[in-house]
């Protein structure tokens, strides 16, 4: 068949994708920008990119009309600029106007269990593009999940952050609140597996796994199967800002993520019965079993997804492709060279660079930044990177975004996404003379960028020095 997949930079499409072109189906990937999806590593000639903005009409007239089926995985809920309710129904609207003009005879959408009578405002907006959907010349199958478990995901690794960071947590009262966690692969059969079945066209299913939980129990539970202790006191005076702020210090989520996470949190999510799993002849994961899946991948550096990367910031939303071309006027650099005996090793070294790694030289000096970074409202050093040795374009790294990963090129560009009086670049490149030059471009905005430059210019002069010379030196 041929489908269309949107939101394919996201965390449940990129899990997605492996599936369907495994079972034969050719499929279009719907991207907002072409730069930040690599389709050249599945090895499929199933599989094509077309450039679509769903916030913007006039980009849709790049979706084929002779599709069969079409996936809407777009959430916007992570976003940090913008409010994410208008700008989720604006896509579900054009996204149907657009459907009804091909021949898709089924749409399949993923949500979040909606069946308490007073939601938060993400579930809202969840249940608000469903209803914008169903009115639609296409049958649409609609799977209602809660809490994802899987490697990389948001909830996934909000709970690992919490369990491995805090031996004991004094916790605010949503920690009672029940609901039902499902693994990601099982999330992953279910959208495979309703795709053209017509008994679940025109209705929609809660799918969770086989267990009722509340929060704290998902705590307890992930800190037993990773064989730690920790002690979970809950107490009523905790208020949901300053739950949202207990999130955002202590885990790797925005506090715009936090605070719609919290609200959602308060709320029970627990399945409708259905007969979805039988009827697609599909095995529940257990809570437990889902985090040792989740590990495995870890460990074995295959985390296809992570939900850091599908983060909505500002440049994301004007597409990388308008920051590649670093800028040269009315701009602050340091940049040095040095030889490379072994280039090939060196650009390893630049490959993994950040996360686990570190900076090479002067770690705790880019840890402080990130603290200060998250005390001024943004990302800090939380993010780390989803792989330890892979790398592409759109991808978070600390508190940079990955602009540009070339192996071939031998060249990195990264840019800051922390908070800044300017912009910030920060490139790495081998030329065919194994010259290595790391590029650090400030572009200031006003005498506070100024004045930020020529503050930081010593810790700058000894960072970037320290780093070029471990990246160059391979027997370190």
């Amino acid at each position: 068949m041929k489908i269309l997949l949107t939101g394919v930079t996201g965390y449940i499409a990129r899990r997605l994708l492996p599936v369907l072109l495994d079972n034969g189906h050719e499929v279009i990937c719907c991207v907002r920008d072409k730069n930040r999806f690599n389709s050249n590593k599945y090895l499929s000639k199933n599989i094509s990119v077309i450039e679509a903005d769903f916030l913007n009409k006039e980009s849709l007239q790049n979706i084929p009309g002779d599709i069969d089926i079409a996936y809407y995985l777009i959430h916007s809920m992570s976003t940090q600029t913008g409010d994410f309710e208008n700008m989720e129904e604006i896509c579900a609207s054009n996204f149907k106007e657009c459907i009804n003009q091909t021949k898709a005879r089924q749409v399949i959408y993923l949500s979040g269990i909606s069946n308490a009578d007073e939601l938060s405002k993400h579930l809202t907006s969840r249940k608000n593009v469903e209803v914008i959907l169903s009115d639609s010349s296409f049958a649409l199958t609609t799977l209602r999940a809660g809490i994802i478990v899987g490697s990389g995901s948001a909830s996934f690794e909000i709970i690992r952050d919490l369990v491995e960071k805090l031996p004991f947590m004094i916790t605010p009262r949503w920690l009672k609140t029940k609901c039902q966690p499902i693994a990601i692969r099982n999330v992953v059969e279910f959208l495979n597996g309703v795709m053209g079945r017509t008994e679940t066209y025109n209705k929609s299913f809660d799918i969770g796994g086989p267990e009722i939980l509340s929060y704290k129990e998902m705590l307890l539970r992930f800190a037993m199967v990773r064989g730690l202790k920790r002690r979970i006191v809950i107490v009523p005076v905790m208020t949901p800002k300053i739950s949202s702020y207990w999130l955002y210090f202590v885990t790797a989520t925005s506090f715009a993520l936090a605070k719609n996470l919290v609200n959602s949190m308060k709320i029970e999510v627990i399945c409708k019965p259905n007969d979805l799993a039988m009827m697609l002849g599909i095995q529940l994961i257990d809570y437990d079993t889902s985090i040792r899946y989740a590990f495995e991948k870890i460990e074995q550096n295959q985390v296809l997804s992570s939900w850091k990367d599908a983060q909505t910031s500002n440049l994301l939303m004007q597409g990388i492709s308008k920051f590649i071309e670093v800028p040269h006027y009315g701009c602050f650099k340091d940049s040095r060279t040095i030889p490379v005996e072994n280039p090939a090793a060196s650009l390893e070294k630049i490959w993994a660079i950040g996360g686990k790694t570190g900076w090479y030289y002067g770690n705790w000096l880019w840890e402080t930044r990130g603290i200060m970074d998250q005390l001024a409202g943004g990302v800090g050093m939380r993010r780390g990177r989803k792989s330890n040795t892979e790398i592409n374009a759109g991808d978070a790294l600390d508190f940079w975004r990955v602009l540009l990963a070339d192996k071939a090129e031998k060249r990195l560009l990264l840019y800051a996404e922390m908070k800044l009086p300017g912009e910030a670049w920060l490139e790495f490149k081998i030329d065919k003379d194994n010259m290595l030059t790391q590029t650090a471009t400030f572009r200031p905005k006003g005498l506070s960028g100024r004045l930020y430059w020529y503050s930081v210019l010593p810790f700058h002069a000894l960072i970037f020095n320290g780093m070029i010379h471990k990246i160059a030196d391979t027997k370190s």
